[in-house]
């Protein structure tokens, strides 16, 4: 599959590196030293290459945007129509003074949707640390780190759910854009935002929020075990 990254820094590019080494091809874009970009693309190896954020939205099938908050405006005014295009939204809803207000009761999925009219978007990747994503990929099936989606779209979902796996993780649905405020920033109680899961401790946790009960707590896993 190829995969277009707006945005290459932590997040993004560990995600590039994964997508690669699992067999995606991937095209980094969006950074002000675009020598550094294309440095990026050569570490990853020949299924990579950089450009201009254009470029990105041409080549991929799916696109992953993973630019702070404030650059998306921008950002998507320069990517131009994303009609059809799966986005995988990484983004948090972080700018000056902290965590933003949306209007309207909105999560921050639905928000970045609505600045994407025809986008097919799902919001993953987004409630774990770069550095933990990076050094947590691909642990044996049972102690897989959990990465939570949502979206409107369930062939989008599908699609998505595929890449989590083939980064090394294990994908857990929460719902629609909708239901996507436990995801989001800031980590607090009965939210997955900033917490680790394991599948089967994820299957409880998608349960409750179907069904409108409180969240087990976050499991306190065994350091040993995670080999952390």
């Amino acid at each position: 599959m190829k995969i277009g990254v707006i945005g290459a820094g932590r997040i993004g590019g560990n995600a590039a590196r994964l997508f690669a080494a699992a067999g995606h091809d991937v095209f980094l874009s969006f950074s002000r030293a675009p020598v550094r970009l294309r440095e990026k693309a050569a570490a990853l190896g020949p299924r990579a290459r950089s450009g201009d954020v254009r470029d990105a939205v041409e080549f991929g099938d799916v696109l992953m945007l993973s630019v702070p908050w404030t650059s998306i405006p921008g950002v998507l005014e320069h990517a131009g129509p994303l009609q059809d295009k799966i986005v995988i939204d990484t983004t948090n809803h972080f700018g000056p003074g902290g965590i933003q207000t949306l209007p309207g009761g909105l999560t921050a999925a639905q928000f970045n949707a609505r600045r994407m009219p025809g986008a097919r978007l799902v919001k993953a990747f987004n409630t774990l640390t770069a550095g933990f994503q990076a050094s947590e990929a691909g642990r044996p099936a049972r102690q897989r780190v959990v990465l939570f989606h949502c979206g409107d779209d369930p062939d989008a979902k599908t699609v998505v759910a595929g890449l989590i796996t083939d980064a090394g993780f294990a994908p857990a649905d929460l719902g629609g854009l909708a239901d996507a405020a436990p995801m989001e920033a800031p980590r607090r109680a009965g939210a997955v935002y900033g917490e680790e899961y394991r599948p089967a401790e994820a299957v409880q946790v998608v349960e409750a929020l179907r069904e409108g009960r409180p969240l087990p707590p976050p499991p306190d896993y065994p350091r040993d075990v995670d080999a952390r």
